[in-house]
């Protein structure tokens, strides 16, 4: 069985990852820290997939905890989920974001090298991009300077293991790009839990439907869009997570570099989100604007053609089926993890 280091895997993309890994047939081990993810996710990833899933505690930084891992396990691939990922929050704290993503994938690539595990498909982001040129995205869209350090991280990150696949011809490195993850597993199990206020709309969306919150706050309506406010190209985290097995099975010991977007490539704003999210509990949810927040882009959307030609991959599940698992996931947990 081809066996699979998943760090970060108890998060949130991470843990539906690991759930689909599972049902394709592979042998996943998780490897987290706890700092952005609960020990709770564990046992609920058990259940959903039937079987106990091997676990890990661990922090990339920490060398001889990766050492361990790899002296302990065959492992033929690792995905690399682990990092700090709050755009405001890397504003204010961009050295803790460099140390923990940019040095601890230093660390994490260096002793795949040394223990030859040339197979890294890593957790990148359409932050790469920077504000766009043009939309839709594609793969081929240039590389900027990111509009924050977290963004910034993911650039560092991506030419780091650029170069060492040059280093090491024998490294097959897969960068997926994500858009904006969304949505929660159908069993209402598993879902996003953000600590504190949540930094992305969806899980501050399902708070103020169930009353932890009061109102949501858009940040910014004079952007120059339809409607004043940002366009994001919004992915069921399932679908996402299926995107991850599809590039394992692609490109596991296919040397090179392969860039794949993952997004539907439809942009929303954030006031169609509001709507969809409206009709799908059956009613209004309370909003206010509140100015623009550093680090955001004006629109971004994906062009997915060369994972749909090139993986076999496309994003199935739509907008309502987002907001409906979103809502099902923080209904039956209104506390996250902490119920």
């Amino acid at each position: 069985m081809t066996t699979i280091l998943v760090t970060g895997g108890a998060g949130y993309i991470g843990s539906h990852t690991v759930i689909e890994l599972v049902k394709a047939g592979y042998d996943p081990i998780i490897f987290d820290n706890f700092s952005n993810s609960k020990p709770a996710v564990l046992a609920r990833i058990n259940k959903i997939c039937g079987r106990h899933v091997p676990f890990i505690a661990g922090d990339i930084r920490v060398r001889e905890q990766l050492e361990a891992v790899f002296k302990e396990n065959k492992i033929d691939g690792v995905i690399h989920f682990a990092g700090l990922k709050a755009v405001g929050e890397s504003v204010k704290k961009p050295l803790e974001y460099y140390d923990n993503n940019v040095n601890g994938s230093r660390i994490l690539l260096g002793v795949m090298r040394d223990f030859n595990c040339h197979n890294f498909i890593f957790s990148s982001s359409a932050t790469v991009y920077g504000e766009p040129d043009s939309v839709p995205l594609t793969e081929n869209s240039p590389v900027k300077r990111a509009n924050c350090p977290y963004g910034q991280t993911k650039v560092d990150i991506e030419y780091m293991s650029e170069e060492l696949q040059k280093a090491v011809p024998e490294f097959s490195v897969t960068l997926l790009r994500y858009f904006n993850p969304v949505g929660a597993h159908e069993s209402g199990l598993i879902g996003e839990d953000p600590r504190g206020i949540p930094n992305n709309l969806m899980p501050y969306l399902t708070q103020v439907a169930v009353g932890k919150l009061p109102c949501l706050n858009i940040f910014g309506n004079d952007y120059p869009t339809k409607d004043g406010t940002c366009i994001r190209d919004y992915i069921h985290v399932v679908d996402l997570a299926k995107g991850h097995v599809a590039a394992i099975k692609h490109c596991l010991n296919k040397s090179g570099v392969h860039i794949y977007n993952l997004g539907t490539g439809i942009g929303y704003s954030v006031l169609d989100m509001v709507k969809a999210f409206s009709k799908a509990i059956g009613r209004e949810l309370p909003y206010k604007f509140a100015p623009r927040r550093a680090g955001d882009v004006v629109q971004c959307y994906a062009d997915p053609s060369r994972a749909k030609e090139e993986l076999g991959w496309t994003a199935e599940l739509t907008l309502d089926d987002m907001t409906r698992d979103s809502y099902n996931w923080q209904k039956n947990n209104p506390n996250g993890y902490d119920d």
